[in-house]
């Protein structure tokens, strides 16, 4: 899935593109060796497990009361640049924090990208997705 082929090279370049590798980037919070700082570090590595088919981080950092039972992944779908647009909140101080991002993605019928507003929270010291709004 993805325009990721060894999930174990650390080296390669980030799926979010925040010009970091892997493994100084999403790497370690997907791994659970670290927690995402902030919101915007949380959608990153959410971008990255979705653009890495890591179903399992997805739900994970999905907060329960919006966390769907089952989430099915699209293999046609490579994920593969996040742009993050704005933030607001979200810090290492803050318990809420909104993202607004444009997730680009191909399909077999070509480029496409949605743009979302995603609302996150923290919950017992750890930053999870709450919902979002596709504009």
């Amino acid at each position: 899935m993805g325009d990721v082929t060894d999930e174990s090279d650390d080296t390669r370049r980030c799926p979010c593109t925040s010009g970091l590798t892997f493994g100084e980037c999403c790497g370690p919070i997907l791994a659970g060796q670290r927690r995402a700082a902030t919101a915007e570090a949380l959608m990153r590595s959410r971008f990255t497990a979705f653009a890495t088919g890591d179903r399992d981080y997805i739900l994970d950092s999905w907060h329960p009361r919006t966390r769907p039972r089952q989430l099915v992944l699209d293999d046609d779908t490579a994920w593969y640049r996040l742009d993050v647009e704005s933030t607001s909140g979200g810090t290492p101080f803050d318990t809420t924090g909104e993202v607004v991002f444009t997730a680009h993605f191909r399909t077999p019928g070509g480029r496409e990208a949605m743009r979302q507003h995603s609302r996150f929270e923290k919950r017992d010291g750890r930053w999870v997705y709450v919902d979002g709004v596709t504009t």
